[in-house]
């Protein structure tokens, strides 16, 4: 198994864990709040936290599958040549707001919130913890468009 395969999968797996968790979390607080009439404490704060993780996470995983919604009128109308170096541009573009905006910043931000030591309310957790997952995603991101991007030149070298 490759490298790449290994990432999809271990990612996957991940996703259906934090999406499982979501559910048995918002499951618990409707049951909690309507049921028993007594709402838990943490389970608002806990379905935020993971909807942030499996946003960005699938967000990295959609990257890698290349299969985010997208307004490809231009890239359907294009010659071959043209249309590789559109895609090799927008996989250009991808790749530095992911460095610049989610690794840079995401690591900042995390490192910033473990420094000073800023907790959660409900959870009582590091929201360093929280915020590592921008920097996650943001190298899923790039490993998995530079990846792309290196099948996409060897398979215009075959043409």
């Amino acid at each position: 198994m490759t490298v790449r395969k290994t990432i999809d999968k271990i990612l996957e797996w991940g996703l259906v864990f934090l999406m499982s968790v979501l559910v048995i979390d918002v499951l618990w607080q409707v049951t909690s709040r309507y049921v028993m009439n007594s709402p838990s404490s943490f389970t608002d704060e806990l379905a935020g936290y993971l909807l942030i993780w499996v946003g960005l996470l699938g967000a990295a995983y959609v990257e890698g599958k290349r299969e985010h919604l997208a307004i490809d009128l231009l890239l359907q109308r294009s010659s071959p040549r043209r249309k590789f170096k559109l895609e090799m541009i927008i996989s250009v573009v991808v790749i530095l707001f992911a460095i610049t905006v989610l690794i840079i910043g995401g690591s900042w931000l995390a490192y910033t919130r473990f420094y000073l030591s800023v907790k959660s309310s409900a959870l009582g957790m590091p929201l360093g913890v929280v915020y590592q997952v921008l920097p996650i995603s943001g190298l899923l991101i790039t490993y998995f468009d530079i990846d792309n991007m290196a099948k996409m030149i060897k398979a215009n070298r075959k043409n």
